[in-house]
């Protein structure tokens, strides 16, 4: 008798349950109450942790390189201290998809057995713990994508970002939850169900990347790579308050890794790290680039990592909102304090009207489903898995024909000629802006992804980080003052709710020219300094 896709995807989670050891399982007693809305301080304040686990887990990446290479830390006991600390945050937040927990222990031990007999490191990542998202294949293993009909399908091939990593040393331990297809702001599906937001339980890790967020902001990584392809990136870790770099299209490998929309490469999807600091996600990119990619990867550029020079004072274009969703209260202040701190240090800082952008974000949207969505359809039918609300533009569209998909190509083209121009004639170093709507919101309410979503269309580069504001119950009151934007904007600003996201982080994103990402990190450590932030 064939298998339902509801008993499917029951045994599916019920397995992924099964692979944590026993050990590793939160006690019935130390388990906090569904009312625990933060669960972030659970490995600190239980007792279930050791105090060597929560050291390895604690620190900074330099360091924890340095104390495994240097051999006074094992691997083995860092990548079992990081293991149990995404399982309890897979407990606490359904953030995980797969696990490699006996893997990755065995090639910790011969990382150290390496090390003992010749003194030297694999590699730059050696003893590295590394999480990835869902669609990164690993042979073996399954990657869903959230589709109940790819549940034990497992890869017969590795996503080329897995074998540089391995080859650099780096140890795999995890895979991270992601929305159906990779397509929604949310990570939710129909196989693992909804990852929430360690921060509060209530709110949203964002998507598609929410998976990866959701672990990180609970230290139950250092370092995981996501993708992005209208924000999945920078979306999930503003929801967080991390760390990302949206990288253009060839700076970093892509290839054999899986999509809910293959072949669809009007607009390309990229990968990118998610991490605490800044300086965890240049030394990502350094390390990825300087494995020459572009060896295995014929969509990588040879582009090694550049030395840049951005001078002490910008010139950034500031974008108050998009023309299409005024962004709610918290990301509003959050925005006047970033740019009255930047002016006093001595920025110039200008107005930048987001012409274009409404094209840009329709264009986007279009794209996706230009198939009448067929892809999403296709992966759906073997199990006859039902599409979720959020999909139903899949279900609804209308293929459009080759004819029609050139002629929108082709005005995005003239689109990013156009905005280019634009750019230059400005003399601009950057763009400030939000990087959503939102400091985060309660599931289901996430909507509008065009702060983000314009800059795929450009294929330009882009940090989101965490700008030292946090939302604000009293200071972010409800009324804007001002007319809707849009019949979205007006849902939007009806939804917000200042007591949901009070003590959140609010995240802003930098945005720099296509393929200028030792740009925009840099301009990212300069805005950071003029914030007072430290780096």
């Amino acid at each position: 008798m064939t298998r339902s896709w509801q008993d499917i995807a029951k045994a599916k989670r019920a397995a992924l349950l099964e692979s944590i050891p026993a050990e590793w399982r939160i006690p019935t007693d130390l388990m906090p109450p569904e009312s625990q809305l933060d669960v972030t301080g659970f490995p600190q304040e239980s007792g279930f942790f050791a105090e060597d686990e929560l050291k390895y887990t604690s620190t900074k990446i330099p360091e924890l390189l340095q104390q495994i290479q240097s051999g006074k830390w094992k691997a083995v006991d860092v990548t079992s201290a990081f293991c149990k600390r995404a399982a309890v945050c897979h407990e606490l937040t359904n953030c995980l998809s797969e696990t490699l927990f006996p893997e990755a222990l065995e090639r910790a031990k011969a990382l150290d057995d390496h090390l003992q007999k010749t003194g030297k490191p694999v590699g730059p990542l050696h003893g590295l713990p590394i999480s990835l998202k869902d669609n990164f294949n690993i042979i073996g293993k399954d990657s869903t994508i959230g589709f109940v009909s790819w549940v034990d399908q497992p890869a017969t091939y590795n996503t080329v970002m897995v074998d540089l990593l391995i080859k650099a040393g780096a140890v795999l331990y995890v895979k991270t939850n992601v929305p159906t297809a990779m397509m929604i702001a949310e990570s939710v599906n129909n196989t693992f169900g909804r990852t929430v937001n360690p921060l509060n339980r209530k709110l949203t890790s964002g998507g598609s990347s929410g998976g990866e967020s959701a672990l990180i902001a609970g230290q139950g990584s250092v370092l995981g790579i996501g993708t992005d392809i209208g924000g999945s990136l920078r979306i999930p870790a503003a929801c967080t308050g991390i760390f990302t770099l949206r990288p253009s299209f060839g700076r970093f490998p892509t290839a054999n890794a899986k999509s809910g929309l293959a072949g669809q490469e009007a607009v390309n999807s990229v990968n990118g790290p998610m991490a605490r600091t800044l300086n965890d996600i240049e030394f990502f990119a350094k390390s990825v680039v300087g494995t020459e990619p572009w060896k295995l990867d014929p969509k990588c550029l040879p582009i090694p990592w550049r030395s840049v020079d951005v001078g002490r004072k910008l010139r950034l274009g500031v974008i108050w909102n998009d023309g299409m969703v005024m962004p709610t209260p918290p990301v509003r202040r959050a925005l006047k304090h970033a740019v009255d701190k930047l002016q006093q240090a001595g920025h110039d800082l200008v107005e930048w009207k987001p012409e274009l952008h409404s094209e840009a974000v329709d264009l986007l949207a279009q794209f996706f489903v230009a198939d009448g969505g067929k892809s999403v359809k296709e992966i759906l039918a073997p199990v006859d898995e039902p599409i979720r609300e959020e999909m139903l533009p899949y279900r609804d569209a209308t293929e459009i024909g080759v004819h029609a998909l050139w002629q929108l190509q082709a005005k995005r083209t003239k689109l990013c000629k156009d905005y280019l121009d634009r750019w230059t004639q400005a003399g601009l170093d950057g763009i400030l802006c939000p990087t959503t709507p939102f400091a985060t919101v309660e599931h289901g309410k996430f909507k509008h992804v065009g702060y983000t979503g314009v800059f795929n269309i450009l294929d330009y580069s882009a940090v989101s980080f965490p700008c030292g504001i946090e939302a604000d119950k009293q200071l972010d009151n409800a009324k804007s003052g001002t007319e809707p934007l849009s019949q979205v904007d007006a849902q939007i600003q009806a939804e917000y709710n200042a007591e949901a996201v009070h003590g959140m982080p609010v995240s802003l994103q930098l945005v720099a020219n296509r393929l200028e990402e030792e740009k925009v990190v840099a301009m990212t450590r300069v805005v950071l300094e003029g914030l007072g932030i430290a780096v």
